[in-house]
C-alpha cells in the first residue's frame, strides 16, 4: 500500500469498468468521463493529478476500490512479469507489495491462479 503502483498515465478502461466505476461514485458515465477521465485515440483512460498519480489515489489508499480498473486488480500479475524473470525481478526490487522470498516459477503460479479468479486463461486471455 505504498501508492507507488498507482504512478503514471494510461490506465485505460473498458466500457463496464465506467459504468461501475460511475454507479459507485453515484454519477453518470458522461460526469464521470467529464470529471476523471481523459480522451485517447477514442478510448478513455483516468486522469492523473499534478504529480502523474492516478487521480483516485488519496494517503495511499484507493478511493474507488471496491471498483477499480481491472487493470489495476491485475498488478503485479501482469503479463510482462509474467513472462520475464528479469522485469519480475525489477518489479520486486521496487515493490513491497511483492513477496521477495517467493521464486519466480511460484510467482508465475500464482499469478496464474489469481488470473483465473477472473475467469480468464493464462495463455488465451493474458
Amino acid at each position: 500500500m505504498c501508492g507507488k503502483c498507482c504512478y503514471g498515465k494510461g490506465i485505460k478502461l473498458k466500457d463496464e469498468e465506467i459504468k461501475r466505476i460511475a454507479d459507485f461514485l453515484k454519477m453518470t458515465e458522461d460526469e464521470f468521463k467529464k470529471k476523471y477521465c481523459e480522451e485517447k485515440r477514442g478510448r478513455y483512460e483516468l486522469k492523473t493529478d499534478n504529480s502523474n498519480f492516478c487521480i483516485f489515489l488519496e494517503n495511499n489508499r484507493c478511493k474507488i476500490h471496491p471498483v477499480k480498473p481491472y487493470v489495476c486488480k491485475l498488478w503485479p500479475f501482469f503479463p510482462a512479469l509474467l513472462s520475464d524473470k528479469e522485469e519480475w525481478e525489477m518489479a520486486k526490487s521496487a515493490c513491497p507489495g511483492i513477496n521477495r522470498e517467493c521464486s519466480f516459477e511460484q510467482f508465475v503460479e500464482e499469478g496464474k491462479r489469481f488470473i483465473s479468479l477472473f475467469g480468464l486463461d493464462y495463455g488465451k486471455d493474458i
